[in-house]
């Protein structure tokens, strides 16, 4: 696929039209689906479309899900409010984009330093997230869901080479959610833009450098043409979740059977998108690296350790919100982060550790 194409179809700019309940046409619910992505963006254009297809098959037509690109029906930054308002039934897009709403949110899409994709979940359904990602968004008139993930994120394209810590103060950065918190800590500018918004600035040196999502989404954007530094790890976000937010209202008036389709339909989707992701990441990493020039380096220890001391900042700040709403979010998943990832040094990471150690990889 092209960067142009994703440009035209994700650009801002219809006005939304708003709607007091869900259009019905003989006998069926007609939904509107709005996106943070432009169309069938490689990642989580493809994904709101598995969603909103997922949906519609599953209800067996009783809900009609069409899909809204950003800038279709409304800005991609504005999916939430046209749910929360009533302008559309539900939207596809990640929590990170939502800081401005409540900082709490923020913890359920990634944190750096935080949980992996399997890890997320577990925190939801199994660590009493839901619960709490439930109470926060009721707030908004929203209800959640997770519904995919993108796996570790990536450090970013740079212009230059990153050598110290001290050679990120001023950059211009772009990121998002709590990411963007920890890149201020550390002397940059961070600019919250959207992922095609971002090649235009790398291009015109608007930007110094950003992360997007991974190399199967950003070699589509084409970041690779005008940075060529890849780095990693990406520890501002370990892994970062996508999500459905559908208008509390209209979730509720649904039959039970119907909340359940739209429960299942997105549980069952987290799997194949994470994966989906994995494996695509892969492959596109492999021609970046052999086709495009791409130089994959890793960020030097002393950038690594200033980033942990501003993560730890971050989640002190959070435990001691205003909010007690945002505390309990924080506590949370503390709790489980310390739990599972305790676990994971004898589990998964002994396992990679020592696979690592056998085959190089």
């Amino acid at each position: 696929m092209q960067r142009r194409a994703f440009l035209k179809t994700g650009a801002i700019g219809a006005a939304a039209t708003a709607l007091a309940s869900p259009a019905i046409a003989q006998g069926k619910m007609q939904w509107k689906l709005v996106t943070a992505w432009p169309k069938n963006l490689p990642g989580p254009g493809v994904a709101a479309q598995m969603l909103a297809d997922r949906i519609t098959t599953l209800s067996g037509g009783r809900i009609e899900v069409k899909l809204f690109a950003a800038g279709e029906l409304v800005p991609g930054r504005g999916v939430f409010d046209a749910v929360s308002e009533g302008t559309a039934e539900l939207y596809h897009a990640v929590p990170a984009y939502w800081g401005s709403k409540s900082k709490g949110i923020l913890l359920f899409g990634s944190q750096p330093f935080g949980l992996r994709a399997d890890e997320q979940f577990g925190w939801l359904y199994h660590g009493g997230g839901q619960a709490l990602y439930d109470e926060m968004y009721g707030r908004f008139g929203i209800k959640p869901f997770l519904c995919g993930n993108s796996g570790p994120q990536w450090g970013g394209w740079f212009k230059n080479e990153v050598n110290s810590a001290e050679d990120l103060k001023g950059l211009k950065f772009r990121t998002t959610g709590l990411a963007s918190e920890m890149a201020s800590k550390l002397g940059m500018a961070a600019e919250a833009t959207s992922g095609p918004a971002m090649f235009q600035g790398l291009q015109t040196g608007a930007l110094d450098a950003g992360e997007f999502i991974g190399p199967w989404t950003d070699s589509a954007l084409g970041y690779y043409q005008v940075a060529k530094n890849y780095y990693w790890p990406g520890v501002g976000e370990p892994s970062s979740a996508e999500e459905c937010g559908v208008n509390a209202t209209v979730f509720a008036e649904l039959p039970e059977d119907l909340q359940q389709v739209v429960s299942l339909a997105c549980e069952s989707l987290y799997n194949p998108v994470w994966t989906e992701y994995t494996t695509k990441h892969a492959l596109a990493l492999k021609k970046m690296v052999e086709e495009d020039g791409v130089q994959v380096k890793m960020f030097p220890e002393d950038v690594i350790a200033a980033m942990g001391t501003a993560a730890a900042e971050i989640i002190s700040e959070l435990r001691e919100d205003e909010d007690e709403l945002v505390r309990r979010i924080t506590e949370s998943f503390i709790a489980y982060r310390d739990s599972v990832g305790g676990y994971m040094t004898y589990a998964d990471n002994g396992q990679m550790n020592a696979r690592a150690s056998v085959m190089g990889y």
